[in-house]
């Protein structure tokens, strides 16, 4: 395991008992995220990091009962705590990297990543592996429940130009990616960038 994958796991393992109580208002933001999605009954779908799999509802209301909802996460003790949460219900759960996903090329409709992109040791690989995953058109969804200056103020950090999530930057990181930039919103209160799987 690299030293990126042991430091991901050495952060998520030490708040994963609490996570949830950390952020216990972040729910109706997920469902509002998910909802931007635009899936459809019987759709495919992976929350990438699910982390304690708070979106696994929303997601699968969003598909229902003949859609497919996976989520994968790299930290064993974050996916332990989607299971206490009884959120293994409404999505099967993967332990499993986003560089080397276990799954077909093309055979998703969609991926959604909350907090996701900060934690990719290899933005620009990473983001290829989640694009060989979805069929042409399929959609990405890279969201937030704190927009990045809110976040940097509660981190006590600046933001600064080569911050990832800047929209020039994203832009250009996706299109490198195998993705095209479709909406970008940076508010206090979300951060959600979507983008289409290009042919």
């Amino acid at each position: 395991m690299s030293d990126d994958h042991t430091h991901v796991q050495e952060f998520f393992s030490a708040r994963a008992a609490d996570w949830d109580s950390r952020f216990p208002d972040d729910g109706p933001a997920y469902a509002a995220a998910v909802a931007e999605l635009g899936l459809r009954e019987g759709d495919r779908v992976l929350d990438a990091g699910c982390g304690t799999g708070r979106a696994l509802m929303p997601l699968r209301a969003a598909v229902g009962p003949s859609g497919v909802v996976l989520g994968a996460d790299l930290t064993p003790a974050m996916l332990h705590a989607a299971v206490r949460a009884g959120r293994d219900r409404d999505g099967r759960l993967l332990l499993a990297d986003v560089a080397a996903l276990p799954l077909r090329s093309r055979s998703l409709d969609a991926v959604f990543g909350a907090g996701l992109i900060s934690h990719l040791p290899r933005p620009a690989e990473n983001l290829r592996e989640l694009a060989r995953v979805v069929r042409p058109g399929g959609v990405l969804a890279l969201f937030h429940p704190i927009g990045r200056a809110a976040l940097a103020a509660r981190q006590g950090r600046q933001i600064t130009p080569e911050d990832l999530r800047a929209e020039p930057n994203l832009r250009l990181l996706l299109a490198g990616s195998g993705w095209r930039m479709t909406s970008y919103v940076d508010e206090d209160v979300r951060f959600l960038a979507l983008a289409v799987r290009e042919d």
